[in-house]
């Protein structure tokens, strides 16, 4: 089972409704749009690396029931390796219920995700993997850092969406801190803005990894690798459904390092994947083809 990226994390699936406008409380609303698929963040990630042809794993925990079955099923077909993917029995699928707004493409997420025993992976379970890269989203802290300590030469990204015992953790000890602006503030106690951004992502870099990239949403990104900052401006387009965009970043971020490419080259990859995925609806779905990108940036080079 020779890998080149290691994902740990959240596996759920993801029931995603289009609506014309936020619903009220105690209203009813009918939608026609229903989008059903796999999610997570890690697990967004490892589906994308599959897809665009990259040998990764993911490692994570389900549960057996027809939700986990689906999950498993729809990784196998995008070419993720899923034996580090445990199907627990009496463990319920984590479910998402995703409220997307068309007016402005906000989504809000409510996930049934149920207690259960800690998870922890064993290291003769890892050593087959070899990756070169590891990719945490703070949800399975035991396993990541079981991780970590099997692959110490392996790069090491996180996906910090907001702040918890996992990613506060983990944060230090990464190489690639690449986070949302919510855990940034959440962090550092203030907003990123023109005014402060440069001395806020220096602040988290310092504190929090050895190269920091907070993602703003419609206002782009901000990163700091010690050597440089910069402000990288979102795409130019109508945002229909954030779902999964974050997470699909972050799999093109993966995959640029994998490439090689310099942190200007990998930024521009990941944020005009996430670009072009607000576009459509839905989360997996909305994903673009590997060439859909490297085209887009060709043009607007």
């Amino acid at each position: 089972m020779k890998v080149e990226v290691l994902c740990v994390g959240h596996a759920t699936w993801d029931l995603a409704m289009q609506m014309d406008g936020f619903p009220a409380e105690n209203s009813k609303v009918q939608t026609e749009a229903l989008v059903e698929s796999g999610g997570g963040p890690a697990a967004n990630a490892a589906w994308l690396l599959g897809r665009w042809g990259v040998p990764v794993a993911m490692a994570g925990v389900v549960g057996q029931d027809d939700y986990g079955q689906r999950i498993l099923e729809e990784f196998q077909a995008a070419g993720v390796d899923c034996r580090l993917l445990e199907a627990r029995p009496g463990f319920s699928t984590p479910v998402s219920f995703i409220l997307a707004n068309r007016a402005n493409g906000s989504r809000t997420v409510i996930n049934r995700k149920m207690p259960g025993a800690p998870w922890a992976l064993a290291a003769a379970e890892l050593v087959p993997c070899a990756p070169r890269i590891l990719l945490f989203d703070g949800h399975e802290m035991s396993a990541s850092l079981a991780a970590m300590a099997a692959f110490p030469t392996a790069l090491k990204v996180l996906d910090a969406g907001s702040l918890r015992e996992g990613t506060r953790t983990l944060a230090s000890q990464v190489d690639y801190l690449v986070c949302s602006e919510r855990f940034a503030t959440q962090i550092l106690g203030g907003e990123i803005g023109r005014a402060n951004w440069k001395t806020e992502v220096a602040c988290l870099r310092e504190r929090n990894g050895k190269t920091a990239v907070i993602t703003l949403g419609e206002r782009g990104l901000v990163f700091d690798d010690g050597h440089h900052q910069g402000w990288l401006e979102a795409l130019p387009v109508r945002a229909v459904d954030t779902t999964a965009a974050g997470d699909l970043f972050h799999g093109a971020f993966v995959y640029g390092l994998l490439q090689g490419w310099e942190l200007d080259e990998v930024l521009r990859l990941a944020n005009t994947a996430a670009g072009l995925s607000v576009q459509r609806p839905g989360g997996r779905p909305s994903a673009p083809a590997l060439v859909e990108v490297l085209d887009y940036l060709k043009s607007h080079a």
